[in-house]
């Protein structure tokens, strides 16, 4: 499935939950906040282990869809992470 993740960069410490609103009536993005910096890629790859360690997956099921350089970015996990991702929102 594919979903938005909305990074918090340079945060004090890595979480992973709750919902980043929408502009328009969609699900929103899933808030990652994560402690490595907007630079060189590191905050992506760090928000991308810590949704997939939050998914209970490994690294490699977590893959990087569309955002590279931007806050909200569109990933890819398992279809089966449905029912822990809409958790996730929610918290």
């Amino acid at each position: 499935m594919r979903a938005a993740i909305r990074v918090k960069p340079g945060s004090a410490r890595t979480a992973v939950g709750g919902r980043y609103p929408a502009p328009d009536d969609r699900a929103g993005a899933l808030v990652v906040a994560v402690r490595a910096p907007a630079v060189d890629g590191r905050a992506t790859m760090a928000a991308l282990e810590a949704v997939a360690e939050a998914l209970g997956v490994p690294g490699r099921e977590v893959r990087l869809v569309s955002g590279a350089t931007s806050r909200t970015k569109l990933v890819e996990v398992p279809d089966t992470c449905a029912s822990r991702w809409a958790e996730l929102l929610d918290a």
